[in-house]
């Protein structure tokens, strides 16, 4: 058994990882940039090595220093979690010849499922079923708007060396296909140097279908079951659960089935997830679900495998990366209840989703039986801008799918950040969408009502009742009124906005503020005077980056007329392209921005005069 272990990676997985391998004996070595000198990761391993800036390509993905602290430290094994380099053949290859286990699969497996196009090929001939579409050499415009033609609308665009929803475009109509080409090679070249796409047919009401398989070096390969995974955003899972609903066993068998052969077809060891789709317009059928990709690592949503198998996931990488078998035969594997996984971000839905960064100067987590928490911060940490801004993991168990979402909803509604904004509202809307309930998802839900999911949401009129007469000092004497409980108003400042609170009852000591938390949200309120200087910016037309990040693409001039909603340039920021827009109709007065410019956050990009 390996007895030394360092993570080369970050975050929740990087404690998660560790918290296996304490449990096991195995002494961890954490690695951490500038951003992350006082990450939970870093305090929770038994060492840690330092090993640069804080941006993720002078630090987290360069091979050479996850190496050097490897040697440094004396490890013998580096388990990669997910991102970064865990599916980088290169490394693995690198790690290998120096001596070390790689806590992963071989090299020559990421290689064979690292390209979405040669993986596909491979496992049309294994058995496997893949959706119809272009996956050829040739990446010309005219060619791949030829191809695409051929197929029919609506397609996807799909970056080759794509993952994580990165290098992803939904094209409806052909006259939207080559700019949605364009900036689909452009991201895929940023996050994975490579701009090469492949066309595939889009279903029209699709599901997302993974199945978990785990392989050792004696030839034998298992299934752990499936998960579903259709409520994504933008191409990004947002809820996930074990098992899928609607799937039954005579389907189950001949999908697990496929993903087994997917595995062999690689002679695939440790832990891997092989996706699907699925056209869920008649129910889960098995002649209705294509092979989409192998992802050759572990998985963010692996907790609620583990949760109805009981299995320990990264237990069975490092026992089978030390030369062990899988631990469990098929037969021997089965399912229990079931789980969800909601992954809960700092971001704000009203806002885009914009990510939120600052200190979590308040962290709570709701509890629940069969809940669980993966998280990689405390309170007090810092959500920074160089890195995926997620907070934890939440995840649970429960006897049936009902209990499960309850219970995960529940978790949610009882946590609460403070001052940076969270997706929690967001995810307790999604799981209280009738088709969630209803187990009838497919991945353009959001799409289609995420607007109403994402809506600013308001603290009840009972909460700020409570609230606000803990702000109200004792000697101010509420009015009376004959036969009725003492009754009484005050002015208080919310979210910049005044508001009129009534007061019943008595109060409590005078403050300066208090923050109100509810349904997963937090806001602070102020006392304020009626009659107090105050103002508004409303009505700007400046154009301000939310966020530190590159600018990447100008759209306008100085001095052109814009239309309201018309793109006036492209950030790139924390691995994703953000559109800003024009607020109404008028004129560029003012432009500040050029392609290939750093900008911090709230610098003035643009200003739009409106049109007299």
């Amino acid at each position: 058994m390996i007895q030394s272990l360092l993570i080369a990676n970050r975050g929740e997985i990087a404690c998660r990882v560790i918290r296996t391998a304490r449990r096991m004996g195995i002494r961890t070595v954490a690695v951490y940039s500038d951003a992350d000198v006082s990450a939970l990761h870093v305090r929770e391993a038994d060492e840690a090595v330092h090993i640069g800036p804080s941006p993720t390509r002078e630090s987290y993905l360069v091979g050479e220093k996850i190496l050097a602290a490897a040697k440094q430290t004396g490890a013998e094994a580096i388990h990669p979690g997910y991102g970064f380099l865990s599916e980088n053949a290169e490394f693995a290859q690198a790690v290998i010849d120096a001596g070390l286990v790689w806590v992963g699969p071989n090299p020559a497996s990421i290689t064979a499922m690292g390209l979405k196009d040669a993986a596909k090929t491979l496992m049309a001939k294994a058995g496997v079923p893949v959706t119809p579409g272009y996956m050829g050499a040739d990446q010309s415009v005219s060619t791949l708007a030829e191809e695409a033609d051929k197929i029919g609308y609506p397609v996807l665009i799909k970056a080759v060396a794509g993952g994580g929803g990165k290098g992803m475009r939904l094209v409806e109509e052909a006259d939207d296909f080559a700019d949605a080409l364009a900036s689909c090679k452009r991201e895929a070249a940023a996050s994975f140097g490579n701009d090469h796409v492949l066309i595939e047919k889009y279903i029209l009401s699709p599901r997302h279908i993974e199945v978990q398989v785990f392989g050792d070096s004696h030839g034998n390969v298992v299934h752990l079951f499936e998960r579903d995974c259709s409520l994504q955003r933008r191409h990004q899972k947002v809820i996930e659960e074990a098992p899928a609903p609607g799937m039954d066993a005579a389907t189950r068998a001949e999908l697990c089935a496929a993903a087994v052969r997917a595995a062999k077809a690689v002679d695939y060891v440790g832990a891997g997830t092989i996706e699907f789709i699925a056209d869920g317009s008649e129910g889960l059928r098995a002649d209705r679900i294509w092979f989409m990709e192998m992802n050759t690592r572990l998985q963010v949503e692996h907790p609620v495998t583990e949760e109805i198998t009981g299995v320990d996931l990264v237990e069975w990488q490092l026992r089978v990366a030390s030369g062990e078998p899988i631990p469990m035969a098929q037969e021997d594997l089965g399912i229990e209840g079931w789980a969800m996984e909601a992954r809960l971000y700092a971001e704000d839905p009203a806002k885009g989703f914009l990510p939120s960064i600052g200190t979590l100067e308040l962290l709570q987590f709701g509890e629940s039986e069969g809940g669980r928490i993966d998280t990689g911060v405390t309170e007090g940490a810092e959500v920074s801008p160089f890195y995926d801004p997620m907070i934890a993991k939440v995840i649970a168990h429960g006897e049936t799918r009902e209990e499960a979402r309850e219970r995960l909803a529940d978790m949610l509604s009882d946590s609460a950040v403070w001052p940076v904004r969270t997706n929690a509202s967001f995810l307790v809307r999604a799981l209280d969408h009738p088709d969630f309930v209803a187990g009838t998802v497919d991945t353009g839900l959001i799409g289609r009502d995420g607007e109403a999911m994402a809506e600013e949401p308001e603290p009840s009129e009972t909460v700020l009742e409570a609230a606000a007469t803990s702000l109200v000092p004792l000697y101010d004497m509420p009015a009376f009124r004959l036969n009725a409980a003492p009754v009484r108003s005050a002015w208080f400042l919310l979210e910049g906005e005044t508001r009129e609170i009534a007061l019943a009852g008595g109060s409590a000591e005078p403050a300066s503020s208090v923050l109100v938390t509810e349904q997963g949200q937090a806001w602070l309120l102020e006392p304020w005077r009626k009659d107090a200087a105050h103002g508004a910016a409303g009505g700007s037309g400046s154009i301000l980056a939310p966020m530190p990040g590159k600018v990447i693409a100008v759209e306008v001039e100085a001095g052109e007329e814009v239309k309201a909603g018309q793109k006036l340039l492209t950030l790139e920021a924390m691995k994703m392209e953000h559109t800003l827009t024009a607020p109404f109709d008028g004129i560029v007065a003012e432009l500040n921005a050029k392609a290939g410019q750093q900008v911090q956050v709230e610098a003035l990009l643009a200003r739009i005069e409106e049109s007299e």
